[in-house]
């Protein structure tokens, strides 16, 4: 059997929007190698979710409110991992050629990453996890390639490829190390409405050589490495984990 494992035991995760679909896969693989996992959610209590969360310390969030990232950061004692997982596009349902939802795209999937991210510099810097602090940031395959129906999602999500470069650099002296995945086409509650759409799914899965959907689970698996002792020389880079869909 070809299998690996981690052990993250007494390390402190936080994982935005971690209550479904990818963030919520990622949460639990650090919470089976034995982290304190925090996820952050939308709702005001972890009992308003359907997906079960009691695993994990739970606080509210709105990424793209200021005063609700600094309050966040200001009851954090310590961190080892920051996962910036939390995003969306069509911010309230409105078409992101519109300047204003465009804005608030860009809100949401950048600048209230950047803004949690650099409030927490100081407790990943004194993290003692081998390979150091970590941030990895989710981005997306529309940081790369064309997406029109959404542009603000696919400005920000390459913005924040960008900023993985940029804090990579800034932050080596400090002993924190900064990635990125790129996941493909994911089979989540955000990718479900594809299904209702034959000719749209099999257009995706045409540009995905591996010819399938990816799952939540081998999203977190390529986090859990990146954030583990086995990648402490990586830092700066964009993991595809996509089937192969950046090669068509």
């Amino acid at each position: 059997m070809n299998s690996i494992s981690f052990d993250f035991s007494g390390t402190a995760v936080l994982v935005t929007g971690g209550t479904s679909g990818i963030g919520h896969a990622i949460a639990t693989t650090f919470a089976d190698a034995g982290a304190e996992v925090t996820v952050t959610g939308r709702r005001a209590a972890a009992t308003e979710y359907e997906t079960t969360l009691d695993r994990f310390a739970y606080r509210q969030l709105e990424t793209t409110e200021p005063d609700s990232v600094d309050e966040l950061v200001g009851g954090l004692e310590r961190l080892d991992v920051l996962v910036n997982n939390a995003g969306a596009n069509f911010p309230g349902g409105r078409d992101e050629w519109d300047p204003e939802a465009f804005e608030t795209a860009l809100r949401l999937n950048l600048g209230g990453p950047m803004r949690l991210t650099t409030g927490c510099r100081a407790l990943l810097a004194a993290s003692t996890l081998g390979g150091g602090g970590n941030v990895i940031n989710i981005a997306s395959m529309s940081a790369f390639r064309s997406v029109p129906i959404v542009p603000g999602y696919g400005s920000a999500k390459a913005g924040l490829v960008t900023l993985t470069w940029n804090l990579a650099r800034q932050w080596a002296a400090d002993g924190i190390r900064v990635n990125a995945v790129a996941p493909g086409v994911i089979e989540t509650p955000m990718t479900e409405p594809m299904k209702s759409i034959p000719e749209l799914l099999e257009a995706e899965l045409r540009h995905t050589p591996m010819g399938r959907l990816g799952s939540p689970a081998e999203i977190a698996s390529a986090v859990a490495f990146l954030a583990s002792e086995a990648a402490g020389y990586i830092t700066g880079h964009t993991l595809a984990v996509d089937g192969g869909y950046l090669v068509v």
